[in-house]
């Protein structure tokens, strides 16, 4: 077993976690939504993934239950669900040139009003004037860009590798500046 703080006891029994801090590619659900205790473990499941899928996603029955292994039956009883839980409302939309098309919105907490999380992050606090000094303070010199450094041979072929490395592998792409200021002839 990993080891743990030294100041959390281990249990004895039950269930341990052994967490990654992810910093791509995750999704945070409530504890609401994941313990809900009227929800079954296939509604719980699908409100997770719809939550983790970018705006615009087709998310039909039918491309659902073409991505699972569960029926195209059990799909729709779980979106019954969590349409009545308010964890989904699906509606459809008439566009201008008379198309209709369907619209499904997944509610990470029902009943919330996005709206009013945004604005009481967006206001700032407001702040007591300060008293103008009664002599302004010199203004400091500006700092001067770096000089762009001198490659030896040596460095030269070390940088000429490093940029190289994306022709083998696309996400290994490096900037100018990690490389020294080097560009590739």
């Amino acid at each position: 077993m990993a080891s743990q703080h030294p100041n959390v006891p281990s249990p004895a029994y039950g269930l341990v976690h052994h967490n990654v801090r992810l910093t791509t590619r995750y999704v945070v659900i409530s504890n609401a939504l994941a313990q809900h205790r009227e929800l079954s473990l296939l509604a719980i499941g699908l409100a997770t993934h719809l939550q983790s899928l970018p705006a615009g996603s087709c998310v039909g029955i039918k491309a659902i239950a073409s991505r699972f292994p569960e029926s195209e039956f059990r799909i729709a009883a779980a979106m019954r669900e969590l349409e009545a839980h308010g964890y989904l409302a699906r509606t459809r939309r008439r566009l201008p040139d008379g198309r209709i098309l369907p619209l499904t919105v997944s509610y990470n907490s029902p009943g919330a009003d996005p709206a009013a999380v945004r604005e009481t992050r967006a206001a700032p606090k407001p702040r007591e004037p300060r008293p103008e000094p009664e002599t302004p303070p010199a203004p400091a010199p500006a700092p001067r860009p770096p000089a762009p450094p001198t490659l030896t041979a040596r460095h030269a072929r070390a940088a000429e590798l490093l940029c190289g490395l994306r022709a083998h592998a696309p996400r290994l792409l490096l900037s100018e500046g990690t490389c020294g200021g080097w560009r590739p002839g």
